[in-house]
């Protein structure tokens, strides 16, 4: 099934998102929102949506400042980030999804979930941010491919937050690096890094989620590795499943996989 790509409007801000129905019935679908990680767009979670459109209705927003959503020139801290969710959500009726959040996404996930701990039915975050306190190499590039968002410089970052670098393809690098080149992408993404570190810190109060929550890493993800999990596992009820042989994004790396994964989670 083939997304249909929308605009909503939240706070006065254009915000773009790709939508799939799901087979079922209006009276029995549930909303799954895919929140994707600092840079990228919703097109990143392209290999799982026809999967799990088979079971939800599947909502996939260009997070404000990323992809092709407005990207203004405000200071992107997480309670910006949160009037966004909150603002989105409400203009859907989406009244308690179910939200997967990768990296980027995963923080933003987890923290709407404590702040509305009564309205997120299920949390699934894919190495999620937030926890890390040190920057890693593969960060660094990222970063450096953001900054200067050349094909060369884009390549070699998604070459090295891949467990198997072969999976990167030209299209996903000029993707990147085309929406990397619009007006205010690199100040969102810089101001966004930046909100993160000054942002309310999550280990003592991850207690507060009460949604089920399903961690998913890569068992060779460079960007943020595995041993950040284990704060994360002090969610109540929490379980953690390692992906072998996958880097720091497994809905990509390994669709089928991380598909197996949730729906087992969610069903």
């Amino acid at each position: 099934m083939t997304p249909l790509q929308r605009i909503t409007y939240v706070n006065g801000y254009s915000i773009r998102y790709l939508e799939c129905e799901s087979d079922k019935s209006d009276d029995d679908r549930r909303s799954l929102v895919l929140l994707h990680g600092i840079g990228a767009s919703a097109e990143r979670w392209l290999p799982v949506v026809s999967e799990l459109s088979k079971y939800f209705r599947v909502i996939i927003p260009d997070i404000i400042g990323f992809g092709y959503s407005d990207k203004p020139t405000v200071e992107y801290r997480i309670d910006f980030f949160m009037e966004f969710l909150e603002g989105f959500l409400g203009n859907l009726n989406i009244l308690a999804p179910i939200i997967v959040g990768s990296s980027l996404g995963g923080y933003l996930a987890t923290e709407f979930a404590i702040r509305f701990n009564k309205r997120v039915e299920k949390l699934v975050l894919a190495a999620p941010a937030g926890i890390m306190r040190t920057s890693t190499n593969t960060l660094d590039q990222y970063i450096m491919a953001a900054l200067y968002p050349t094909y060369e410089n884009a390549l070699r970052a998604f070459m090295d937050m891949a467990f198997d670098p072969s999976i990167v393809n030209e299209k996903t690098v000029r993707d990147f690096v085309n929406r990397m080149r619009l007006p205010n992408a690199k100040y969102a993404f810089m101001s966004t890094l930046l909100g993160m570190r000054d942002g309310p810190k999550l280990p003592e109060r991850l207690s507060k989620i009460i949604a089920p929550t399903l961690l998913i890493w890569g068992d060779s993800d460079n960007m943020i590795p595995l041993r950040y999990s284990a704060e994360y596992e002090s969610i109540p009820g929490s379980k953690l499943v390692v992906i072998k042989d996958c880097g720091h994004t497994p809905y990509v790396e390994q669709p089928t996989v991380f598909n197996q994964i949730i729906l087992k989670f969610l069903l």
